[in-house]
């Protein structure tokens, strides 16, 4: 039996570089682009989601793009069951999946499994919100303790809503709630893992990039863009696409909730708070993420470090 192959992710905040970067990459170690993007799935949302271009590719194969219309939902579920095929389909191939994206959400599940929980449910909900009203709280802590000690030991016994939602994950499934997180551990991922994160040290200087793209973006046309998915007629704010960071501002202000000048303020503010987030994500990954400065370290220094691994692990 063939030992794993690896893979190799790229993950960053907005405006980081990573599009370019991961391309020069994939041309430098024979790789293929796998996209870790939530907005970039959807097809007709070019401009607003720096979706990278024929030109900007070279042609390098990009794969979980345009893959769905605005219209449809993609979960985190979804996008790891397609990864986790467009990995074999390249390794087969002979070639690196590079993993390349800002959904860290996305990666998470890629790399630590999802658990199979079940939706909740509103009327047995309203039964547990009515024993904890009866019998109160820690009886119903003491009541987890006896079918989930796992889960009661990591739960505090003033936490309503864990201690709820993990009776609820037992009665419903009759399978405690650590079981669940521990089938989820053991999915893991299946490669050896090389996963560089692009972490700014220069917040002004990162708050400049979006600024800037954000004006290119519009100087590309983003208002017509979004001008055309809203003549379709099928679409509304309310739908995870035109929730994007930038659309759904954008939507708000042809519909006249505020001038050009505030909807480009609440875009680029909107942005940056993308980009903390991306970043506290990236914080919390720990020693499994290796992190460079983007704007400090070259091309050719990542390509180096990648080959370097890709030589002790193959």
């Amino acid at each position: 039996m063939s030992s794993p192959r690896p893979v190799l992710a790229l993950l960053g905040p907005t405006a980081t570089g990573k599009t370019g970067l991961a391309v020069q990459l994939a041309e430098q170690l024979d790789g293929e682009v796998v996209s870790v993007d939530s907005a970039l799935v959807y097809r007709g949302m070019d401009i607003g989601t720096a979706k990278p271009t024929a030109e900007e590719r070279r042609g390098i194969p990009h794969h979980l793009i345009d893959v769905l219309e605005p219209t449809e939902a993609w979960s985190a579920a979804a996008f790891r069951a397609a990864a986790l095929d467009c990995i074999a389909a390249i390794h087969a191939r002979g070639r690196l999946p590079i993993l390349a994206g800002g959904t860290m959400l996305y990666f998470k599940a890629l790399f630590e499994g999802l658990a199979d929980l079940p939706e909740a449910d509103p009327e047995l909900r309203a039964r547990l919100e009515a024993e904890r009203a009866e019998r109160g709280l820690a009886a119903l802590h003491a009541e987890l303790a006896r079918v989930d000690p796992e889960a009661a030991a990591r739960i505090r016994p003033t936490d309503p809503q864990r201690i709820l939602r993990a009776l609820e994950v037992w009665r419903l499934t009759g399978v405690p709630l650590s079981e669940h997180h521990r089938r989820q551990q053991a999915q893991g991922f299946p490669h050896p893992l090389l996963a560089l994160g692009l972490m700014p040290q220069d917040r002004a200087l990162l708050h400049r990039r979006i600024a800037e793209r954000f004006d290119a973006m519009l100087a590309a046309g983003f208002l017509d863009e979004v001008r055309r998915l809203r003549a379709r007629g099928d679409l509304h704010p309310g739908l995870p696409a035109m929730r994007s960071v930038g659309y759904r501002q954008a939507w708000a202000h042809l519909d006249g909730e505020y001038d050009a000048d505030t909807f480009r303020h609440k875009a680029i503010v909107a942005t940056r708070q993308l980009a903390k987030r991306q970043i506290t994500w990236m914080r919390g990954m720990g020693d499994r993420l290796r992190c460079v400065d983007p704007f400090e370290t070259s091309p050719e220094g990542v390509i180096a470090d990648a080959s370097a691994w890709l030589t002790r692990v193959s």
